[in-house]
C-alpha cells in the first residue's frame, strides 16, 4: 500500500484518537492505532476496553487498500517531528513493514497484523438516533462535567446523566456535595430516553468540539452503548449501567430568601478567604445581611483567620451559613454571567445558585450542600 498525506492533518487526527487509548492496557494490541487505507481516506482507530474512536484524514496518490496496526506512541513521536511537511507512506502488507518518507529522510519500523485488533460491535436492534447542535453539547458538558463524582464506589455518579424528554434535554451531574441541572429547551428531541455518559468520553468530546461549530452531532444509542458522530470523528462508548437518582426531588421547592451578588467579586473573595480556611474542612462562614456578605475562615491548628466583605442585594432574614470553599469555587467558576442569584431558606438547607441573566433556551441551577457552623 502507498499513499501521501499532510503531516499536520495526520498529526492532528492521531493526537485526537490517542485521547481514548489508556496508558496501561490489559490487551497489548490496544497500545496500537489501527490504520485502514481506502482510495480517498485513511481511517485511524484507537481505544480501550470501554471506548473506541475513529478519525479520518484525506490521502492522495493511493495505491492499494488494507489495514495495519501501529504502536501509537511510536507513530505519534515520529509524525510530530515531521508534521510540517507532506509524508509518503509505504506499507508492506506481507511483512507489515512501514516506511515513511519525508523531505530529507525516512523512518522505517514494523507494524502488527490488523486481524488481532478488536472490532467495534454494532448497536443492538432498536437503537435510537438523535441529532444535537455541537455547541449545545459542548456547553452542556462544560457546565456539568466538573460536578461528576470521582468515586468509583458509586459508578452511576461518575458520569453525566442525559434526561431526554420530548420538549427538552436535561444534563445532570453530582458528587453528592453539589448537583448541577443544565436544562436545554432550545432543542426538542420528540422522544423520551435517558443514559449516563462516562466522564472519559465526555472529556474527549469536550476537547474536540468547537464553541463556534455549527455542525450537528449524531448520537446513536442502545441500552449498552452510544456512538457520537461529528465532523471527521466517530466515538463509541459503553454507557454506565444503573438508574440515576431522582435528582428533581433533591432541589428544594421553597427557598424564599434571595441573594444577588457580582459573581466575579464573590469568587475572588472566596479564593482569598479560603487561604486561611481549615485544610480539613475547607469551611467558610457566610454572614448574609441586606447589603453585604461577610465571609470568614479560620484554621485553629495554625492560629490563622481571614475576613472579607462583598456588597450584595439580599431579601430575607439575616443568616450565617457555611459552605465548602472548594465546592463554592467550582460552582462560581462554572456559572456564566455577571451576577449570580443564590436562593436560601435556612443554614441547614442547600443553596441554589443560578445566573441572574439566563441565556435563551437554557436554564442552569447548581445546588450546594451547606456545612454545619459552630458559633
Amino acid at each position: 500500500m502507498k499513499f501521501n498525506v499532510s503531516g499536520k492533518a495526520l498529526q492532528t487526527q492521531l493526537q485526537a484518537v490517542s485521547k481514548v487509548i489508556a496508558s496501561k492496557n490489559a490487551m497489548s494490541i490496544l497500545d496500537n492505532f489501527l490504520l485502514k487505507v481506502t482510495p480517498e481516506r485513511l481511517y485511524i482507530t484507537g481505544g480501550d476496553q470501554e471506548n473506541v474512536m475513529t478519525a479520518w484524514v484525506e490521502i492522495f496518490d493511493v495505491e492499494g487498500e488494507g489495514e495495519v496496526a501501529v504502536l501509537a506512541k511510536r507513530l505519534l513521536e515520529v509524525t510530530k517531528e515531521v508534521s510540517n511537511q507532506p509524508l509518503k507512506f509505504f506499507i508492506n502488507e506481507a511483512t507489515k513493514e512501514i516506511d515513511i518518507n519525508f523531505m530529507n529522510g525516512h523512518f522505517n519500523f514494523t507494524g502488527v497484523d490488523a486481524a488481532e485488533y478488536p472490532r467495534k460491535k454494532d448497536h443492538e436492534e432498536g437503537a435510537t438516533s438523535l441529532e444535537f447542535p455541537a455547541a449545545t453539547i459542548l456547553n452542556a458538558i462544560e457546565g456539568t462535567l466538573f460536578a461528576v463524582s470521582p468515586d468509583p464506589i458509586r459508578p452511576i455518579m461518575t458520569g453525566i446523566y442525559w434526561d431526554i424528554e420530548p420538549e427538552k434535554v436535561t444534563f445532570v451531574s453530582s458528587d453528592t456535595h453539589k448537583l448541577v441541572k443544565y436544562e436545554v429547551t432550545s432543542i426538542q428531541p420528540g422522544l423520551t430516553d435517558n443514559f449516563i455518559l462516562p466522564s472519559k468520553p465526555a472529556n474527549v468530546i469536550k476537547s474536540l468540539l468547537g464553541k463556534e461549530d455549527d455542525a450537528m452531532v449524531k448520537i446513536t444509542k442502545d441500552d449498552k452503548s452510544a456512538t457520537f458522530e461529528f465532523d471527521n470523528f466517530s466515538l463509541s462508548t459503553r454507557l454506565i449501567k444503573g438508574n440515576y437518582p431522582q435528582y428533581r426531588r433533591v432541589f428544594p421547592n421553597d427557598n424564599p430568601f434571595c441573594l444577588i451578588v457580582n459573581r466575579e467579586s464573590l469568587l475572588n473573595a472566596v479564593r482569598r478567604v479560603a487561604l486561611f480556611a481549615s485544610k480539613a474542612s475547607k469551611l467558610i462562614k457566610f454572614n448574609i445581611q441586606p447589603t453585604e456578605v461577610l465571609m470568614a475562615s479560620q484554621d485553629l491548628d495554625y492560629a490563622t483567620s481571614a475576613e472579607e466583605r462583598v456588597e450584595c442585594e439580599y431579601s430575607g432574614n439575616p443568616m450565617t451559613i457555611g459552605f465548602n470553599s472548594d465546592y463554592m469555587t467550582e460552582v462560581l467558576s462554572n456559572l456564566q454571567g455577571e451576577d449570580v442569584k443564590v436562593e436560601l431558606a435556612d443554614p441547614a438547607r442547600p443553596g441554589l445558585f443560578s445566573p441572574v441573566e439566563r441565556k435563551e433556551g437554557i436554564d442552569v441551577v447548581m445546588l450546594q450542600m451547606p456545612m454545619q457552623v459552630i458559633e
